[in-house]
């Protein structure tokens, strides 16, 4: 095992980790539940549900046997031009589950593809109907992937300094904290009345790794108002936030406006098979709907639709969708809510918020809270010693668990939060 290891330091270039990363790369040998078995015997808990993807715990036997299945009859085809079973089935699913008003479904590979394509559908769509519209208005501090369109609504910093020259110009807005709300949507409403905004794309309710930041639907609803009344196309980014994460179905679930775009991935396997998936509304794909060449969506992904990885989703939204799931989330959701509230008041953090299933904790620092905070080093080791993983965005801690995940394993991580609180100077 620890040849392995070697060949790892050797040959592999992990993502987001220095070369000459000086953490600890523990070797997974088998994961089941919250579990993950490394070759020393350990076992962590997956406090982060392995970067967001995992739903209903690793190895989950209702989704191995899909793919099996699955794999045994189909395993790939070309997906220009041919058709399959597991996709359809999972466009019916999807569409079930989003807006009345949503009507197709483009499958991609994850979820900067799946932003990628967003973006260029609505700015196709201005294009074909020959209306000069290309600006695209986010909101500072998100995060939309590592593609260059993905890179370009997201953030400028850390992550894309190297690339700045070659990204495209954006119209940022504030993020609205709360008490700031009013800035940031007088801000929307000047840009969104320019006359030449394409879309407006968010990360709906909570920015991930931007911190976990939160704010408040109503919020989001009338900025949503304003980009339908200036025929803006509004993105919905929930790659990170679908599939319960926020306590329904879909953060969108939570607004009285609808999306016209929405990007999906991460959970909608259950961890298992990479997919990436973009819905519009019926009047998007209205505007794609010709027997002309030009008015062809040029998009796709040598491994579109995987059969496979349509499987594993079919078989995940079932779980998903059943009670057993429902009353998890629930369930996990109300003990994240209780933690955060037995917080209140605590000298060593910033704040604690939840959203359904997700709780998160910015812990206060002598340095600025983002994600390059060095304070994010000692968070993981100390929770790692205790056989949890905790991947932290700098100085904000946050559990995202498995749904399946037990309430006695879900006290014992927010028993080690308390501790690692409690020995902070």
């Amino acid at each position: 095992m620890d040849d392995l290891i070697s060949l790892d330091r050797k040959n592999v270039w992990h993502p987001f980790t220095p070369l000459q990363s000086t953490l600890p790369m523990p070797l997974v040998t088998k994961a089941e539940g919250v579990y993950l078995h490394t070759q020393d015997g350990k076992r962590i808990i997956d406090a982060v549900s392995s970067w967001w993807v995992n739903l209903h715990g690793h190895c989950n036997p209702v989704i191995a046997e899909a793919i099996a299945v699955q794999a045994q009859t189909l395993e790939h085809v070309i997906f220009a031009g041919f058709t399959h079973q597991p996709a359809i089935e999972l466009s019916q699913k999807l569409l079930s589950a989003l807006p009345s008003s949503f009507s197709r479904v483009f499958y991609s590979d994850n979820g900067s593809t799946a932003v990628e394509v967003a973006l260029k559908m609505a700015i196709q769509y201005w294009h074909d109907r020959g209306e000069p519209k290309r600006k695209i208005i986010a909101i500072r501090g998100g995060y939309h992937g590592d593609t260059f369109g993905s890179m370009s609504v997201a953030e400028r910093g850390l992550f894309t300094a190297p690339f700045s020259d070659l990204l495209f110009e954006t119209l940022f807005i504030d993020f609205p904290s709360p008490g700031m709300e009013d800035d940031t949507i007088q801000q929307f409403k000047e840009l969104v009345n320019r006359g030449d905004v394409a879309a407006f794309i968010f990360e709906p309710l909570v920015q991930a790794a931007g911190g976990m930041r939160m704010y408040s639907s109503s919020c989001l609803d009338t900025l949503i108002g304003y980009a339908r009344d200036a025929s803006v196309i509004c993105i919905a980014d929930e790659v990170f936030t679908g599939f319960g994460r926020t306590g329904k179905t879909f953060a969108i679930d939570y607004l009285q406006s609808l999306a016209d775009i929405v990007a999906l991935s991460k959970g909608v396997t259950g961890g298992f098979m990479p997919l990436g998936v973009t819905a519009c509304a019926k009047w998007i794909a209205d505007g794609f709907d010709s027997p002309a060449l030009d008015r062809t969506f040029f998009h796709g992904h040598s491994y579109t639709a995987n059969p496979l990885a349509c499987a594993a989703a079919n078989a995940s939204f079932n779980l998903l969708m059943g009670a057993e799931c429902q009353e998890n989330i629930q369930r996990i959701s109300r003990q994240q809510l209780e933690f955060s509230l037995s917080l209140k008041g605590n000298k060593k953090i910033i704040d604690a918020r939840t959203l359904g299933t997700i709780l998160a904790i910015e812990v206060k620092t002598n340095h600025e809270s983002n994600y390059a905070n060095s304070l994010r080093t000692t968070i993981y080791n100390f929770f790692m010693e205790r056989g949890i993983l905790m991947r932290p965005l700098g100085n904000t801690l946050y559990v995202l668990p498995p749904y399946v995940i037990t309430r006695e394993a879900l006290t014992y991580i927010h028993k080690c939060i308390e501790e690692f609180l409690d020995q902070l100077a």
